[in-house]
């Protein structure tokens, strides 16, 4: 604990400067210890910051080095009248058919009535639906207020409806109708609207609620060789989605083609998707590279008096990282059964840095698609192995690098504690020292007076001869 003392009340000396450079001198270990720490803590930051880099460049050579990466297929319309995505299992090649119908959801009114309980009588009001299958779907409003009516509804998703409340006429009691309207199209979605309980509709004692047809429910068609005799064929369905129509590909219709007009759907490779697989894996690695690259750089700066002084980067030195950055280029270097990255568009420049030549890339996928497949591919599965085994999060190279200097972090903090509260009884013991020092000349101080007041109290006297 600080002791309250003021300065050199006796000895007139400062004892607070002289304290505060005498505990500069003894503090001086506990300030190696920080700077070590600072150090070791910037090395954890860097060393954290280049993992998740070689965690991204792992992804990105995982993914080219899948081969269903490489089964990468664009679908084309010739018409805005049809739209196609491609998924699992597409292939190179076109289908040309025309549009007959697409498919819509059944649309009914109510009668008009006064929102006045009026639509459905019952205590406690009920309303059923039959759906397309002949199932029976019952809902209770609390009310029959038409708002609580169409909320009921609204709120059984297996009804397979949806009421909107609009109002037709003005005046001091307008008057309204509701709104049913299908959650699906095509025949699957058809369904009827009863005022009454399951039972009173299974009994015919129920009147209809949708009374008005507005839009029937109608099929989507499509017609494949349209006009020509043994070939002609139509498929219809529900949905505006053909799946299956095209191996591969999903074709949704959204109008009819007009009567001699086809629309034709072609499937071919897709040659941006697959350019982006190696251009990815390239820029990942030259993420990390240059990350490595950056943390390495030596510095010089020349003092005042003329001397160079040269101070190295974060990584200067750090064998964990100079061996990832050695394995990384020659897993990206190296042929591939005896093909050269280069000649696929992969090139290593000779400050050691990685460029992507797309046009190399796309003539060579022209040339032979396989063959550039199988560098990329296999390439890819050298870099991601390096960078997986480099950035797991259990037994990852770098982990373990980070996790050691953490433990290094922590011990240096532990000693910096420990030199805190050493440094913090020196100092009391410095100023209990001084405090005393001014304690025993003042003591001193008062036994000088009083022996010079005692002196000059005695008698003097003088001798004549």
């Amino acid at each position: 604990m600080a002791t309250l003392g003021i300065d050199g009340l006796v000895s007139g000396l400062d004892t607070t400067s002289l304290i505060n450079s005498l505990m500069q001198l003894e503090a001086a270990p506990q300030a190696v210890l920080k700077q070590k720490s600072s150090t070791a803590q910037s090395l954890v930051s860097a060393l954290q910051a280049l993992n998740v880099k070689v965690a991204s460049l792992a992804e990105n050579a995982a993914a080219a080095a899948k081969a269903t990466s490489w089964d990468a297929y664009r679908a084309t319309s010739s018409s805005s009248a049809v739209t196609a995505t491609t998924t699992a299992g597409a292939q190179a090649g076109s289908l040309s058919f025309s549009v007959d119908s697409v498919a819509t959801a059944r649309v009914a009114v109510s009668a008009q009535v006064r929102d006045d309980g009026s639509l459905v009588t019952g205590m406690p009001p009920a309303v059923t639906v039959r759906t397309a299958d002949g199932r029976l779907v019952t809902v209770e409003p609390t009310s029959g207020s038409l708002a609580d009516i169409a909320d009921a509804l609204n709120a059984a998703a297996d009804a397979g409806v949806k009421v909107t409340v609009v109002r037709v006429t003005n005046g001091e009691t307008p008057m309204y109708r509701l709104q049913f309207t299908g959650t699906t199209t095509g025949s699957a979605g058809n369904f009827k609207v009863f005022a009454g309980t399951a039972e009173e509709v299974a009994a015919g004692t129920a009147p209809r609620l949708d009374t008005t047809l507005v839009h029937a429910a109608t099929d989507a068609t499509v017609t494949l060789w349209k006009g020509v005799p043994g070939l002609e064929r139509s498929f219809t369905q529900s949905s505006n989605t053909f799946s299956g129509l095209i191996t591969g590909v999903d074709v949704t219709v959204a109008k009819v083609t007009e009567p001699d007009e086809t629309v034709t759907v072609t499937v071919a490779r897709d040659e941006a998707a697959l350019k982006n697989l190696a251009k990815n894996l390239v820029s990942g690695l030259g993420v990390v590279l240059s990350e490595i690259a950056s943390r390495t750089a030596v510095t010089s700066t020349t003092g005042a008096d003329g001397t160079t002084s040269v101070t190295g980067g974060l990584f200067t030195g750090d064998t964990a990282v100079r061996s990832l950055q050695q394995r990384l280029v020659e897993a990206a270097s190296y042929p591939v059964d005896g093909t050269s990255p280069s000649s696929v568009g992969i090139v290593l420049g000779r400050d050691g840095t990685f460029t992507f030549d797309e046009a190399a890339f796309s003539a060579a996928l022209a040339a032979d698609p396989a063959k550039v497949q199988a560098v990329v591919a296999g390439l890819a599965q050298r870099v991601a192995d390096v960078a997986t085994a480099t950035s797991d999060k259990h037994e990852g190279t770098l982990t373990l690098r980070i996790q050691s200097q953490e433990s290094l972090v922590k011990d240096l903090g532990d000693q910096i504690d420990s030199w805190d509260r050493r440094l913090e009884l020196r100092r009391a013991a410095l100023e209990r020292t001084y405090a005393t020092l001014e304690t025993t000349l003042s003591r001193l101080t008062s036994q000088s007076t009083w022996l010079a007041s005692q002196l000059a109290s005695l008698p003097t006297w003088s001798t004549s001869k």
